[in-house]
């Protein structure tokens, strides 16, 4: 009597590729997932090929493009005013750090909300953008897509395009819609600071050489005290 058996489990890991492969290339979270790493390895590229042609102004983006990443558009702002770069420089590079947050983040949550695709690694820092985004949803869905909008653009605490992405998928909004509406708040929101930021860098550089450098050090010390007590106040949550 033959005893039927199930997919050995080197057949279902090639099966599980195998879907995974045709969701990054059907569905719209994957395309964006897709679109980000593109947009990710072009920037890369363009530096890559600025370090050979100029690579002393080119350390310079980079410098920037890792205070942006690490710390935040308001310090990404700020560092590069700092070292003597304008507005067409330090927004379009804010722009691409932020777009490429939200094109990898965005679908990566989604996929793994929906258990297509789990990042181990960012399971902690999707569920404290998950609760951020769940304790703000109901004021956000009262006013729509203008309230995704602001929210991004407002300059408050956890209102990034990352946690407005989530807001706008727990809304059921379209994906293609919210990667529109988040990333146009988001640009909104970078203009807005770069503005800010720039008159404040031209006001305090008057008094001292050192003050825009110390600036970007507060503007550092204040995000990496958020993400403590953002860390913390998750932690103590998930113990009670």
């Amino acid at each position: 009597m033959d005893v039927e058996t199930g997919p050995s489990p080197s057949d279902l890991r090639v099966q599980r590729r195998r879907h995974l492969r045709a969701t990054l290339l059907t569905s719209p979270e994957g395309r964006i997932l897709l679109l980000g790493v593109a947009v990710a390895l072009a920037f890369s590229l363009y530096l890559g090929i600025g370090v050979l042609v100029s690579p002393e102004e080119t350390q310079l983006l980079i410098g920037v493009t890792a205070t942006a990443a690490m710390f935040g558009r308001a310090a990404g702002l700020a560092f590069g005013y700092s070292l003597g770069l304008g507005h067409g420089t330090v927004i379009p590079i804010a722009m691409v750090v932020e777009t490429v947050f939200v094109l990898t983040f965005y679908p990566l949550f989604v996929l793994g909300w929906r258990h297509l695709l789990v990042v181990k690694p960012l399971k902690n820092t999707f569920d404290r953008i998950h609760k951020a985004a769940e304790a703000r949803r109901g004021t956000i869905q009262r006013y729509g897509l203008i309230g995704l909008f602001a929210f991004v653009w407002f300059p408050f605490w956890m209102t990034g395009p990352v946690v407005g992405s989530v807001i706008g998928f727990m809304l059921g909004l379209r994906a293609w819609l919210n990667m529109t509406v988040v990333l146009g708040g988001t640009y909104a929101a970078i203009v807005t600071w770069a503005f800010f930021l720039r008159h404040v860098h031209e006001r305090i550089a008057s008094y001292s050489s050192y003050a825009p450098i110390i600036l970007v050090a507060v503007l550092i010390i204040i995000v990496v005290a958020g993400h403590l007590l953002q860390r913390t106040l998750h932690e103590n949550r998930n113990k009670e």
